[in-house]
């Protein structure tokens, strides 16, 4: 994923791409970037799902989700494992956590990562692709 935004910028100077291109470019990498976050967050977060399934309580995990401040008959539906891609999804849209709060320094790291790449994509991509229409 970084290497594909690494080409994808070093040809804008070229203008060989075309404006569609350059979109379709630019969303998949914004896609990609998304699920590959969310995927690394679930897998990483509390030692992973196995070690998750074997807690009772969610009260290791790098991320301090909402519902985990809540009692438990107002959490309703879904579990860390689910929130996971909402998170993902919000740092890659606003470029922060939003309402989850980073406890951990890997994880705070991880989210500078997936931010700075959603913003070249988004800064850089498809704002050229925009100038170009």
């Amino acid at each position: 994923m970084v290497w594909s935004l690494f080409l994808l910028i070093t040809r804008l100077p070229a203008h060989t791409d075309t404006p569609q291109t350059l979109l379709r470019a630019a969303a998949a990498l914004w896609v990609a970037n998304v699920l590959v976050f969310a995927s690394w967050y679930w897998r990483l977060d509390a030692g992973g799902p196995n070690a998750r399934d074997r807690r009772k309580d969610h009260d290791k995990g790098a991320f301090l989700f909402p519902q985990m401040i809540m009692p438990d008959e107002d959490v309703g539906a879904g579990a860390p494992d689910s929130w996971i891609t909402f998170l993902a999804f919000n740092t890659s849209t606003a470029f922060s956590p939003t309402d989850v709060p980073v406890l951990s320094p890997w994880a705070k790291l991880m989210m500078i990562v997936q931010a700075s790449i959603s913003l070249t994509t988004v800064a850089l991509i498809a704002a050229r692709a925009v100038n170009i229409l």
